[in-house]
């Protein structure tokens, strides 16, 4: 039940931004982690590229039930969490 009501957080805090115009293309790291190596760490040396941030979007969304092109959550999703007035006021089919 807990992690349902996270869910239904974490959608509708989704939704909220996607009705102010967000994005895919706004979901990004800070460019100095995909620009500079890491300089300590387990990481140390390591940055993102585009291609890290592709797969790791694509995973995201599929597993939170978004759409993979937009970051959109499906009617589906919202429905399962109650929020079909959501789905309703996105547009989404």
């Amino acid at each position: 039940e807990v992690a349902q009501v996270g869910e239904r957080v974490n959608n509708l805090a989704r939704a909220f931004n996607v009705r102010e115009g967000f994005t895919r293309a706004d979901d990004r790291f800070p460019e100095r982690l995909m620009t500079e190596p890491l300089k300590g760490g387990a990481s140390k040396g390591q940055l993102i590229t585009e291609e890290d941030l592709k797969v790791m979007l694509d995973e995201y969304y599929t597993v939170r039930g978004w759409n993979l092109d937009t970051g959109i959550p499906s009617r589906e999703k919202l429905v399962e969490l109650g929020l079909e007035y959501v789905a309703d006021q996105l547009g989404v089919k």
